[in-house]
């Protein structure tokens, strides 16, 4: 399993950005993502950018995995899913469509 860490970038050189999670700052490649600007949050994977991502998304990946971090450890999960707490779930489209002309079983 692949554990996607929120960063921003810094400064870019060609296909290399310079980017940082608040704590640690690395090169990250951005030859799946192509061009971005300083400021630019960024989804990366061992070193390479995934895609490109809202701050307000960045936030909310940094807490959830502040959160595991922090049950891994013997501490309290806190507010750290506080954004799925109030939301109910929903299916995907073709379920939801399955549902809606009444079916129940594949």
């Amino acid at each position: 399993m692949c554990v996607g860490t929120p960063m921003q970038v810094i400064s870019v050189n060609g296909i290399a950005a310079t980017c940082t999670d608040g704590t640690l700052t690395e090169l990250v490649d951005l030859s799946l993502i192509g061009e971005v600007t300083p400021g630019t949050w960024l989804l990366t994977f061992l070193g390479t950018a995934r895609e490109v991502i809202t701050e307000d998304e960045a936030h909310k990946i940094s807490a959830a995995l502040n959160g595991l971090r922090a049950v891994m450890t013997g501490g309290d999960l806190g507010d750290a899913f506080a954004d799925l707490d109030t939301r109910t779930p929903q299916l995907p489209p073709h379920l939801a469509a399955a549902l809606a002309q009444g079916k129940t079983t594949a």
